[in-house]
């Protein structure tokens, strides 16, 4: 294997940190709250970074939101990319791809994932002569793990079409239904124009954000805008066939842990910077012993992000099994993510514990990302569980 970036991807990386760099800074976001940077946003589509991603693959895609963990930059870069661009050019239709994949590389189109959450509940249908799936719903998966299922949500039908239990081919109009229930969390939803949910039996779905029933503010860790989605015979299109879902669940992993590397690699670079800088006693706090390792500990724990996630990144720009390598990825993003922004935190000493330094807000997007990830437990559990059965890849 070979993680050396492409010419392409080099220049795509060199120009994204350029422009995160100039234009993510403490004061813009500040500004910007838990909203968007539209200017960044702006200006990252009209550079042409967000398309570029159908070029370079999910390792460019990596090196592209590395560069936006390191200046926690507020702009949707990551969900659109994973959730619409990579989703619709990996399973869209060919009318899918040419009607939405244009908008999203420009910006006017944003797509939001949906994250199932462990206090969904289920809501029944009252379109009997829609045909509800059968059975109640159900979830699978880690109930935090990006693109899981959606377990709140219920199926149906439309009366006048082909059940949509059948998987279009790819020359035909993907199969259209209602979506009713509750998706509990969905990040960057106040910037979306659609919404990919996933139904219990594992089918990618998306929805206008404008048709849905409602949509509330949810608060979360880090300062995302994020709703709660509320489906009532909302209108969906299928996107892809059965392993599609699985193909973006190992893609939203490994793209979410190459951000968690980002996050982690600008809190310690804060923490160096603060402790080079910072003295005691006539000595620089990088001087000492325990400083130092603490330091250490953490750059091992994000070069361990960085690798697991280019390794699982470079399996599927290469068409290779890539499942159990986004599961290693996301395990390290998750238990060793949260490590190294607490320690990021704790080197800055008492300055590290106020909320308007720019360290803290990379305490909260790693926390966020922690939990986004799936707990390391659950992970671990997951992974062992394919290991077990003899479905993990080598």
């Amino acid at each position: 294997m070979d993680f050396t970036p492409t010419e392409e991807q080099a220049a795509a990386r060199d120009l994204a940190a350029r422009i995160f760099g100039d234009l993510s800074t403490h004061e813009r976001l500040t500004a910007a709250g838990t909203g968007s940077d539209a200017g960044l946003w702006k200006e990252l589509c009209a550079a042409g970074l967000v398309g570029a991603v159908a070029d370079i693959g999910l390792l460019g895609l990596v090196l592209l939101l590395e560069e936006q963990g390191r200046t926690t930059a507020q702009v949707p870069f990551a969900t659109s990319c994973v959730y619409g661009l990579l989703a619709v050019a990996a399973h869209g239709s060919p009318g899918q791809r040419e009607r939405l994949l244009p908008g999203i590389a420009d910006g006017t189109v944003v797509v939001a994932g949906a994250i199932s959450g462990s206090d969904a509940k289920a809501i029944s249908g009252s379109d009997a002569k829609a045909g509800s799936a059968s059975g109640s719903a159900s979830r699978s998966g880690p109930a935090s793990a990006p693109g899981s299922p959606s377990g709140s949500v219920r199926l149906y039908a439309p009366a006048t079409r082909e059940p949509v239990t059948r998987e279009p081919a790819a020359t035909r109009e993907p199969a259209s239904g209602k979506l009713t229930g509750v998706v509990p969390v969905v990040p960057w939803l106040r910037d979306a124009t659609h919404v990919l949910v996933a139904d219990d039996r594992r089918r990618l779905w998306l929805v206008r954000a404008a048709e849905a029933a409602a949509s509330e503010p949810v608060e979360l860790t880090a300062p995302w805008s994020a709703g709660r989605l509320t489906l009532d015979g909302t209108p969906g299109e299928a996107l892809g066939a059965a392993r599609a879902y699985d193909d973006l669940l190992a893609t939203a992993r490994t793209a979410f842990a190459g951000l968690q590397a980002g996050v982690c690699a600008g809190s310690l670079a804060r923490a160096v910077e603060h402790t080079n800088a910072r003295e005691q006693f006539g000595r620089p706090l990088a001087a000492k012993q325990g400083v130092q390792l603490r330091a250490a500990d953490a750059y091992m724990d994000t070069e361990a992000i960085r690798v697991t996630a280019y390794e699982a990144a470079w399996r599927r720009d290469e068409g290779l099994p890539y499942a159990t390598h986004a599961l290693t990825a996301a395990w390290w993003a998750s238990e060793a993510g949260q490590r190294v922004v607490h320690t990021g935190q704790h080197l800055h000493g008492g300055a590290g514990a106020d909320l308007e330094h720019p360290v803290h807000r990379h305490f909260l997007w790693g926390r966020q990302l922690d939990a986004y990830l799936g707990c390391g437990g659950e992970v671990l559990q997951e992974l062992g569980e394919l290991i077990a059965n003899g479905e993990a890849e080598t």
